[in-house]
């Protein structure tokens, strides 16, 4: 499947990028969130949709001179050249984008069991995952414009689908006291901080958007405009229901129901008919979510194809080099599926992530800060709010899971290694060639 160029529409760009989040962010970290921050967790949603509005910053004025399919690698090598560093943080994104598929898809299962009661720790919660995964593969298949369409129509009913549940959840509360944060002794900053790192996965599918690049109508305009509208969409979204969740649940509740918080949230509120309705609702979100970030991801690894910064993926008869790229990327989101649980698939999106966010900021002060012509404070600030999160997340999880932060610390260590190997490779199999 070709790139076609001004095959999205601003409306088609923002459908995507609330596809992304809202699939991945309140049905899969609502829980995951309330474990580390409390009561506090809808606040934490609030600051993470701050820290992700100056991140935009960079993000928007970067699109807006330098628009193309694939985006977020376009910029690193505008700012550090075909280097390790460029293809480090291209990567960390790349499998950021994979991770955040395999929690959509785990998160997938984990709600469509409660339709029958059958607990989140059992193994057809990977299964079912792993089959919207090869459904979403199918789908991708296909041309542009059905999947703007299919996008487009699922964003708009799980977000009135959703709103319809918060807006309930709260009216329908027996205890408004229950809606109101206290203060309690055992969550404190740390855990609110870390809380909020793990919130930016929420919003990190705005970049879904700055991936697709010149495929997008007047992307100097649009990607910008798309990017905002997005995140103040998913704000909105995510404030309401975090809050209505909070009102239905004790906090207590919501631990236990971690992996599936919404959905048990239902109950008190809305009875059985509740529960159908949420779950149903997040099965949407989950298919347009995995859809929609399968699409940007693809056109991400063809950049980084393109731009010699990682080896064309052949395998032979099974289609073209774009095909095959679907084909590593859904396979790699297949085995965290299977072999990774909620908690730990999202600490690892969290920190690859933020790791290559951080660099996007540094790149534009150090290289061309000039050029784009951005605000020295906003990127400051952004990197500084990234570096704080980052840190409280890593401190707090290592009080609980050492192995996840030792895994994601030195999976970011094993790609910039890996990236490193490969260029020095393929520089001297440019010079033999030229011999």
């Amino acid at each position: 499947m070709a790139f076609k160029k001004n095959s999205l529409t601003l409306t088609g760009a923002v459908a995507m990028g609330t596809g992304v989040m809202i699939g991945a962010g309140i049905f899969a970290l609502t829980g995951q969130m309330a474990e580390l921050s409390g009561k506090w967790f809808p606040l934490a949603f609030i600051a993470s949709g701050l820290i992700a509005g100056f991140s935009a910053y960079s993000y928007i004025k970067m699109s807006r001179v330098f628009p193309s399919s694939g985006g977020i690698a376009m910029f690193l090598k505008r700012e550090f050249g075909k280097s390790t560093t460029t293809g480090g943080a291209a990567l960390l994104m790349f499998f950021s984008m994979i991770i955040n598929e395999s929690l959509v898809a785990r998160t997938f299962g984990t709600y469509s069991l409660q339709l029958f009661g059958i607990d989140d720790t059992s193994s057809l919660v990977p299964i079912l995952g792993v089959g919207l995964l090869v459904v979403a593969l199918i789908i991708n298949l296909l041309k542009n414009s059905f999947i703007q369409s299919l996008s487009f129509v699922m964003s708009f009913v799980k977000i009135i689908g959703i709103l319809i549940f918060a807006l309930g959840g709260l009216f329908l509360s027996e205890s408004v006291s229950r809606c109101v944060p206290k203060s309690d002794s055992e969550f404190g900053i740390s855990g609110f901080l870390g809380a909020t790192a793990l919130g930016i996965l929420a919003y990190k599918g705005f970049t879904t958007i700055t991936n697709s690049g010149s495929e997008i109508k007047k992307p100097e305009k649009n990607i910008g405009r798309a990017i905002v509208i997005s995140i103040l969409i998913c704000l909105v979204v995510y404030i309401l229901v975090s809050v209505a969740v909070s009102c239905n649940l004790s906090i207590e509740e919501i631990v236990k129901a971690k992996n599936y918080s919404l959905a048990e949230a239902a109950r008190p509120a809305f009875g059985d008919a509740g529960l159908l309705f949420t779950v149903i609702f997040a099965v949407v979100a989950t298919i347009s979510g995995i859809i929609a970030s399968i699409f940007a991801v693809s056109r991400m690894f063809s950049m980084l194809e393109e731009m010699g910064l990682a080896p064309k993926i052949r395998l032979g008869f099974l289609g073209d080099v774009h095909e095959n790229a679907l084909y590593f990327i859904v396979g790699s989101a297949i085995l965290l599926t299977i072999f990774f649980d909620l908690s730990r698939i999202a600490s690892l999106g969290a920190v690859f992530y933020i790791v290559m966010d951080i660099q996007i900021h540094w790149g534009l002060i150090r290289h061309l800060r000039e050029e784009v012509d951005v605000n020295i404070a906003v990127l400051i600030t952004a990197i500084l709010l990234d570096a704080v999160v980052l840190g409280f997340f890593l401190w707090v999880k290592a009080q609980t899971d050492m192995t996840i932060v030792m895994i994601s610390v030195g999976g970011v260590a094993l790609v910039f290694a890996l990236e490193k190997i490969y260029l020095s490779y393929s520089r001297k199999v440019a010079m033999n060639d030229q011999k």
